[in-house]
């Protein structure tokens, strides 16, 4: 699996929280059972069995469900009073009820651990429990909530010591049995005194994670961490501002083949920008096809040009840059009324299907059946350069197709062999005289309503049917990041009976899909056949959109583009890497000293 893959597989563990109404009612129903298992384990019992549990399940939720209530009621005020963010209802009645459950969980496993030792752990259960809730507070408002540490504090600690004030209540009040060794000021030290050292331990995690990716980068894991999650609550581009400080601007280029009528509007547009569509969500770059699309008044389908996360745009605004170069490309573009059939060449795992037009041609570069991820630039650079030799025709559009996913296998770098079995394919290619009339139809459906579920961009389903000398070409563009492997050739197949000579799918390698799974999210997943009657559908009617009309290619340069860069996008990859892989180790040894010593200070002393 490839780093890249490794990063955006984090964001498996986004996920949308359940209503404050509901967390509120689940707090009510989870704090009666905690205190009624409680009850059912005290040393001392209260009565029968059914006594027990309806007593205790109304001690837990006096002292466990009350203070979750509040502290999820007034969490989100505290966080927005001193400038936090992501912090909503619904955030902080879920935050209030995990940490009511943990403190719960601790609580019940004590109070079994004092019948095996033959001790009343009942009380110092509840304050080990309670202390645990601070952690997680603790970790949750500071890592999240751009809120300074100490004031992070001060509002995490208000559910600990709630619970503590309704476990003296109700102990005095209804003379349980409960037994405060240090007294009451005693014991609510105790507690801080335990809660310092989960502080002293969270403290030392996150300052040896941060300090990485400060030096390296300019900015640490909770700013890129709580602004990753505001995009993500929010659709706030704040993010962006980190990446721009730190990006680097580029010259790439952009491939245009356009299709105008007779009358000469224009029909279609076929893009390939050689910039990245990423890092995922809708951050930079990420929905760069359909924001790229929309500019223009045409039929327009962006497809995958040769690019890595290197040449991801820093923020949306960036991609103006693009549409200004496409913008120029068509103000010089030249037309001709003919073009050459389509045809394929390979050679190993490489392929390459060509279709010549005025000036140039339109390569679309696949390694397909066998898996394969981005092509680098430099490498689609090499090709294109190559092609201008060997074919003799300047603007020569090169797409990658992105249309057989491997999570296994990284994308095609200088020095991979699958470079070589490119250039060696180009240089089969025969060039082929334009003698033929063109017509063109387009189609565009956004398949029923499919989303990112479905592995669907906001794009949907784009088909361009291109006849020459009575061929049809049907050019297929998922708005998809990669597709599963085999499933390009399950829709070759399925299509086999329609009236095309020539196909070939693509996916635009959007990455608004890779969000919701562990980092890619490919078409052909799920709902196969659906998504097949759709390219079925697609090509029909692109079939009776067919008119005639002029096409003509050209290659433009993106000047100054702000991406991540080579040096810091790798530098960004790597650096979360290293951070996720020295946590795995760190955090559990960390925790489980400072978890060491709070039992000690809470259960011995």
């Amino acid at each position: 699996m490839s780093s890249m893959s490794s990063v955006a597989g984090l964001s498996k563990y986004i996920r949308t929280l359940p209503k404050a109404k509901s967390s509120l009612l689940i707090i009510v129903v989870m704090s009666f059972i905690l205190g009624s298992i409680l009850f059912l384990l005290k040393p001392v019992s209260i009565g029968s069995i059914l006594e027990n549990l309806l007593y205790g399940g109304a001690f837990g939720f006096i002292v466990f469900g009350l203070p979750a209530i509040i502290t999820g009621s007034t969490d989100q005020k505290w966080v927005y009073s001193l400038n936090g963010i992501n912090l909503k209802a619904k955030h902080s009645m879920f935050l209030a009820l995990v940490s009511m459950t943990i403190a719960g969980i601790v609580s019940i496993l004590g109070t079994i651990l004092g019948h095996f030792v033959d001790v009343d752990l009942f009380v110092n259960s509840i304050l080990f429990g309670s202390v645990f809730a601070f952690a997680f507070n603790i970790l949750v408002i500071w890592s999240t909530t751009r809120i300074k540490l100490f004031k992070s504090v001060i509002i995490a600690i208000i559910q600990p010591l709630l619970m503590i004030g309704m476990l003296i209540i109700t102990s005095f009040l209804n003379n349980i049995e409960t037994v405060f060794e240090l007294g009451i000021i005693g014991t609510i030290l105790k507690v801080i005194t335990a809660s310092i050292i989960f502080l002293l331990a969270i403290y030392s995690f996150i300052r040896v994670v941060e300090s990485p990716m400060k030096k390296n980068l300019g900015f640490g894991v909770l700013e890129i961490l709580s602004y990753f999650i505001l995009h993500m609550n929010e659709g706030s581009d704040t993010i962006e501002d980190l990446f721009d400080n730190v990006g680097e601007a580029i010259d790439t280029i952009v491939g245009v083949a356009s299709f105008r009528r007779l009358d000469g509007s224009i029909k279609a547009l076929f893009i390939s920008p050689c910039v990245h569509p990423g890092p995922l969500g809708d951050i930079g770059g990420s929905n760069m096809p359909t924001i790229l699309a929309d500019r223009f008044d045409a039929f327009t389908m962006v497809a995958h040009g040769p690019s890595t996360h290197d040449f991801n745009p820093v923020s949306r605004k960036e991609i103006v840059k693009i549409e200004e170069a496409v913008r120029k490309a068509l103000d010089t573009m030249e037309y001709s009324g003919k073009a050459s059939r389509f045809i394929r060449y390979s050679h190993k795992k490489a392929n390459i299907g060509i279709q010549f037009f005025k000036n140039g041609t339109i390569m679309l570069s696949t390694f397909a059946p066998s898996g394969s991820d981005d092509i680098e630039y430099a490498v689609g650079l090499a090709a294109m350069i190559e092609s201008q030799k060997e074919i003799g025709t300047e603007n020569n559009i090169l797409v990658d197709c992105h249309n057989s996913f491997n999570e296994e296998k990284g994308g095609v770098l200088p020095g991979n062999p699958e470079l070589f079995q490119l250039l060696d394919t180009i240089k089969l290619i025969n060039p082929l005289d334009l003698e033929h009339e063109i017509k063109v139809g387009c189609y565009h459906t956004d398949l029923g309503g499919f989303d990112k579920h479905q592995g669907i961009g906001e794009s949907g389903l784009k088909t361009m049917v291109i006849e020459v000398n009575g061929q049809r070409t049907a050019y297929v563009l998922f708005d998809s990041n990669n597709m599963e492997l085999g499933y390009r050739e399950t829709i070759f197949n399925a299509v086999k009976d329609l009236d095309i000579d020539e196909i070939e799918v693509m996916t635009t390698d959007t990455h608004t899909v890779n969000t919701l799974s562990a980092g890619y999210n490919p078409v052909g997943t799920v709902e196969k056949e659906k998504i097949i009657d759709y390219v079925k559908l697609s090509i029909m009617e692109a079939i009776r959109d067919l008119e005639p009309v002029e096409a003509g290619t050209n290659t433009e340069r993106i000047l100054n583009l702000k991406t991540f860069g080579p040096n810091n996008s790798t530098e960004l990859i790597s650096t979360i890497s290293s951070i996720v892989a020295v946590s795995k180790i760190i955090a559990p040894l960390t925790f489980i000293i400072a978890i060491i010593f709070v039992f000690i200070w809470i259960f011995i002393f």
